[in-house]
């Protein structure tokens, strides 16, 4: 049914198995283990542009809280708009919610496909997905990309003299599938196999949960549905390691300590790159401010604009107290007052002087 994550998943970990076995022995427990390890580097690092998009849309979204709990407040009671509203919002900036879930969602099917096929090489359990084969018969059985000779390596392979697909809570028609291949196994080396990796990938788990939650915003830590699930992530996820670890393969804990070890690193990286690219933006936008602010000191500049291309220039119109000083000025010599018009029918008397 889920044949398309299972022949994928093989593949990769048969590559791995085959570079790492040619250096140690296709038998070693070391070579698979490195299989392992080195199936989950290979998926997380094409997972690796979908986890800075998640980062990166993680702080949009974070950017975009005040604007959307204005178009939450505005259009509160009209659901149907305030969809339309919100699906605005996002395309204006580019915004896909998608992209924040998909590393994780990505990540499920790769963990139940390497489940399902490590559990695959030893089938003669009788529990869930367990087809209750003979030990004879399972070790003839292929196992996807696997053949028969790499199923029975698998089953030889030992790490610190426990067999990687066994687990703490392994019943004992699991374990005697062992015997023709190293005999069967006890119970103690699993569990001093199993029990480290178990509190590694706690710890880590919690590491990595506390370095997503003190990246957060104060809004968004505030926020009463965020508080909840980063007490889940941050105390409940780690404990379900703990809790749920004895249940799980050697080979499950290899690939989840592995997992959390790539998260941590990768989280520092790609945060550590945006930060810097973001402090840079800072900078930038502060100096170009600082370029178009005048200096301390310096008087504006009042000068007028330069007139539009094309156009003509205006001449200031001259005041009547200038024009008599330009007058005087361009002469030399006072400016002669215009005389007097006598009004008509008005006699001028004998003996004045004409002005």
């Amino acid at each position: 049914m889920l044949d398309f994550i299972y022949y994928p998943v093989s593949g990769i970990l048969w590559v791995w198995h085959k570079v790492f076995g040619a250096v140690l022995g296709a038998d070693s427990g070391f070579a698979w283990a490195l299989s392992v390890v080195f199936l989950v580097f290979t998926l997380r690092l094409l997972l690796y542009k979908p986890f800075v998009k998640q980062v990166r849309t993680t702080r949009q979204m974070q950017e975009l809280q005040p604007q959307i709990k204005a178009l939450q407040k505005k259009y509160g009671k009209d659901r149907q708009k305030l969809a339309l509203e919100m699906q605005k919002l996002q395309k204006e900036h580019g915004f896909n919610p998608i992209m924040g879930c998909l590393p994780v969602l990505a990540q499920a099917p790769v963990f139940i496909g390497l489940f399902h096929v490590l559990r695959s090489f030893n089938r003669t359990g009788t529990g869930l997905g367990q087809l209750g084969l003979s030990p004879e018969v399972n070790a003839n059985t292929p196992n996807y990309f696997f053949s028969v000779d790499d199923v029975q390596s698998f089953l030889s392979a030992r790490l610190f003299g426990a067999p990687i697909s066994a687990a703490i809570t392994s019943p004992d028609s699991v374990l005697i599938a062992f015997e023709p291949f190293g005999g069967i196994p006890s119970v103690w080396p699993i569990v001093a196999v199993s029990v480290p990796l178990m509190i590694i990938a706690s710890v880590a788990t919690h590491l990595n949960s506390r370095a997503s939650v003190a990246r957060q915003s104060a809004a968004a830590a505030a926020n009463p549905q965020a508080a909840i699930m980063n007490k889940l992530a941050l105390y409940v996820f780690p404990l379900g390691v703990l809790v749920g670890g004895p249940f799980l393969p050697v080979a499950i804990l290899l690939y989840w300590v592995s997992n959390n070890v790539w998260t941590y690193a990768q989280q520092h990286l790609v945060f550590g790159r945006i930060d810097k690219e973001e402090a840079a933006a800072k900078e930038a936008a502060i100096e170009r401010r600082n370029d178009n602010a005048p200096k301390p000191g310096a008087r504006p500049d009042l000068a007028k604009k330069k007139p539009a291309p094309g156009a003509k220039p205006q001449r200031p119109v001259a005041s009547t107290d200038d024009a008599s000083a330009t007058g005087a000025a361009g002469s030399g010599s006072p400016t002669t007052p215009k005389k007097k018009k006598t009004p008509p029918g008005r006699v001028r008397p004998k003996g004045q002087r004409r002005r």
